[in-house]
């Protein structure tokens, strides 16, 4: 893939230095046919041209310098590790500069930033960021889960920004080295893995709002215990029918900084109002009722529907991929889970409050649960509105906090579906389960 680019970015300079400007715009359209890239201007910006020259500039993993540390941490404590608050010997790290392209990429002894204070990610906001996590295996190897996903995800926020791209098969190869590098890191223990968190932002000195000429990636590691250290339970969600986490035509669908800062006030007021820890968003246009308001994410979170049908079957539904919600991977994986299992209806959709409303009035809400990379998977007790009105599911509940319900209830056995999917994926995750979604690192 990266010869084919190379070509083809070699055809495309011909053609610009020999056909000039009459030509580019064919030229581009015959380029994108050969490599499967969809254009959707006639005549590309000269943002696009320069995008063009930046991929061929990618920084290569095996172009890697690796500074060790001399400096030894404290071991730590597992029983007192807390979610994002320690972080491994070492960090990656590259940056890249207009005209000049991609520095060295380098795993170097973790440390401080340094910063101009008018760098566009302070004013801006231009940030973008992904995270995973790394697992020790049942047979002692360390395994990602699914980084392919991720690291296209992060090139895909990275582009909705005008940061400078990279080969996202590149930025795994130097993450890998990094967790080699920091392997004694990784805890030997059920429910215990290494956050990774890769981050890209605007570092240019500049006031102005405008392609930054400047972009730096990173990679830091944190080892962290069990999302939820006494067992999987049930939380309560506020509905929220004011705020909104996204827009149509926005960048809701990217992991950006932009995302997040504001679901922050929505969910304190949620906390101290209504006792919920999270808040569930919803989207509606302004002349629609407010039942017809559809679900869309949480802050944190893509959120689920288990409902029996009228006619007797079962779905498991979740909104679909508008433009506004992220595309989570845990929430791909659930979806290809649940079909390969068969059992149940999988539905990408609208699901509107009215709909959960009345599933819930004939007691059809079976379950309703979340899905993230830190949670996994998340069973939901409750949903609450403001008007007083609060949704409950009916099964799941249970045999989510024991673990139990055997073949899960997408078979129509007793039990919690949200519970047997969050076996599953830790199966994979840790190495019990043999499958193409976990990579092993070595």
């Amino acid at each position: 893939m990266l010869a084919l680019s190379r070509a083809l970015g070699g055809q495309l300079a011909t053609l610009l230095a020999s056909q000039g400007g009459g030509a580019l715009s064919g030229g581009l359209r015959a380029a994108a046919a050969l490599s499967g890239t969809r254009l959707f201007s006639a005549q590309p910006s000269p943002a696009d041209l320069d995008r063009a020259a930046d991929v061929l500039e990618t920084f290569r993993a095996r172009d890697l310098v690796i500074e060790r540390s001399t400096v030894q941490q404290a071991p730590i404590n597992l029983e007192d590790l807390k979610f994002g608050t320690v972080f491994t010997d070492h960090m990656f790290h590259v940056e890249h500069e207009a005209g000049r392209g991609w520095g060295a990429p380098a795993v170097k002894p973790l440390g401080m930033l340094q910063l101009h204070p008018a760098s566009q990610v302070l004013h801006y906001g231009m940030c973008c960021f992904e995270g995973m996590k790394a697992y020790h295996g049942a047979d002692g190897r360390m395994r990602l889960f699914r980084p392919d996903q991720n690291m296209a995800r992060l090139r895909r926020s990275a582009r909705r920004l005008q940061l400078a791209d990279f080969d996202p098969e590149e930025l795994l190869g130097c993450l890998k080295q990094l967790l080699l590098v920091d392997r004694s890191w990784l805890p030997a223990r059920e429910g215990f893995s290494i956050y990774i968190r890769p981050f890209a932002f605007a570092s240019s000195g500049v006031l102005g709002v405008a392609k930054p000429g400047r972009t730096t990636l990173s990679i830091l590691l944190s080892p962290v215990g069990p999302y939820f250290p006494t067992g999987l339970k049930p939380i309560s969600l506020f509905v929220d029918e004011h705020h909104r986490r996204a827009w149509p035509g926005g960048a809701g669908d990217c992991k950006v900084g932009g995302n997040y800062a504001p679901t922050i006030h929505p969910q304190v007021q949620a906390a101290e109002r209504y006792g919920t820890p999270q808040v569930l968003y919803t989207f509606r246009e302004s002349h629609q009722h407010a039942d017809q308001g559809e679900f869309e994410e949480c802050g944190a979170m893509n959120v689920f529907f288990y409902m029996q049908k009228r006619d007797g079957g079962r779905v498991l539904a979740t909104p679909r991929l508008s433009g506004t919600i992220l595309p989570g991977i845990t929430r791909d994986s659930i979806l290809q889970l649940a079909r390969a299992w068969g059992g149940c209806d999988v539905e990408e959709r609208p699901v509107t409050i009215a709909e959960v409303r009345q599933a819930h009035e004939e007691g059809r809400l079976l379950e309703v649960f979340g899905s993230g990379t830190a949670c996994i998977v998340q069973p939901v007790g409750a949903l609450v509105r403001s008007n007083g009105e609060v949704f409950r599911p009916q099964l799941g509940t249970e045999a989510a906090l024991t673990g139990s319900g055997g073949s899960g209830s997408s078979s129509g056995g007793e039990g919690s579906l949200s519970a047997r999917l969050q076996r599953t994926l830790l199966d994979i995750q840790y190495g019990r389960m043999e499958h193409p979604w976990g990579v092993v690192v070595e």
